[in-house]
């Protein structure tokens, strides 16, 4: 059984220690937030040794792998130290708020040998899956246009400063639009060569973004667009289309996915279930240890999550240019 530490125990670190309960292959053995209060309380809720120093959980012989669901600025420094440690690494999106950081991250886990997985939940979330299958198939072809949107309130009660500040990592692209993004790269199964886009912040008083639209050119010549929306008030939109060469997949994670031909929507069999959020970080989990276990490549890699930042990067350089900015090198998918 793989012994997990994790750096970061407050909103998210809680739901990834619900999922691990799920899951045979690992147990949570540690946990580490700055406040000492809310790490014994998290530690007492779901198990294992409460940290308040994240190098002190490190040392932890116990601990074979973490989960750092840390703010987006601290993760360079402690991946690199996962990483020193011999520690293997479940790294929640995104990878880091620039893609200097990703290469220095990238360097020190090839240097150490540790798998580095970065926690892109939509490759695990059964509408996405049931699409996936779709597209494998070849039934409908190739993709050839997908849109992709969240849209959603962003004062969230787990709303914090850093959130808002684009120095930290902050903006609505990097916290929840990247969802919506990394889901059309994925599916699109091709990398970005090209973006345009308009961001800025219309709904809130803030330094980073709250709203970006987004084009994205693909290596293959086909194309997609992106919708990052975190409103003041609303309700949530978080969908996507894909038009393929033979027929049209929508994914909707309120009624699950439907296949269109013909002038006609079908629903999916089985492509929604209770607690998606859940239900795809357990299977986030099952992958990384059969990964750890097998010795095979991480699941969602780390050249990937470095890719979905560069084009969060070339995003903010097209709004700003007004052109399209190319994206160099390539990933696998």
């Amino acid at each position: 059984m793989i012994g997990v530490g994790i750096i970061g125990a407050g909103h998210f670190g809680a739901v990834h220690a619900r999922a691990m309960a799920e899951v045979e292959e690992v147990r949570l053995v540690a946990s580490c937030r700055e406040d000492a209060d809310a790490a014994a309380a998290f530690a007492a809720e779901h198990g294992g040794k409460g940290y308040s120093d994240w190098p002190a959980l490190l040392e932890d012989p116990k601990v074979d792998a973490v989960l750092i669901a840390t703010p987006h600025h601290l993760h360079e420094a402690i991946t690199i130290g996962a990483a020193q440690a011999g520690k293997h690494i479940l790294l929640e999106k995104p990878m880091a708020p620039c893609v200097a950081a990703c290469d220095t991250m990238l360097a020190a886990a090839d240097a150490y040998g540790v798998k580095l997985m970065i926690g892109h939940v939509m490759h695990f979330a059964l509408p996405c899956l049931k699409a996936k299958e779709i597209i494998d198939s070849g039934v409908f072809g190739a993709p050839v246009l997908g849109s992709s949107w969240m849209i959603k309130l962003w004062m969230e009660s787990n709303r914090r400063p850093w959130h808002i500040n684009h120095a930290s990592g902050g903006g609505m692209l990097m916290t929840a639009g990247i969802h919506a993004l990394d889901r059309l790269i994925w599916l699109m199964g091709q990398p970005v060569v090209g973006v345009t886009a308009m961001t800025g912040t219309y709904f809130h008083e803030q330094e980073a973004d709250d709203a970006a639209l987004i084009s994205l050119r693909f290596a293959n010549g086909r194309v997609g667009q992106v919708a990052s929306v975190g409103y003041r008030d609303g309700a949530v939109t978080f969908a996507m289309d894909l038009v393929c060469e033979n027929g049209t997949i929508r994914i909707d994670f309120d009624h699950g996915v439907s296949t269109g031909q013909d002038g006609v929507w079908t629903p999916v069999p089985g492509s929604i279930e209770p607690n998606w959020m859940g239900a795809a970080v357990a299977r986030e989990w099952r992958a990384l240890a059969a990964s750890i276990m097998n010795d095979t490549p991480s699941p969602v890699t780390g050249a990937y999550g470095r890719h979905v930042v560069a084009c969060i990067e070339a995003a903010h350089r097209a709004s700003a240019s007004r052109c399209e900015v190319p994206i160099p090198g390539t990933f696998l998918v």
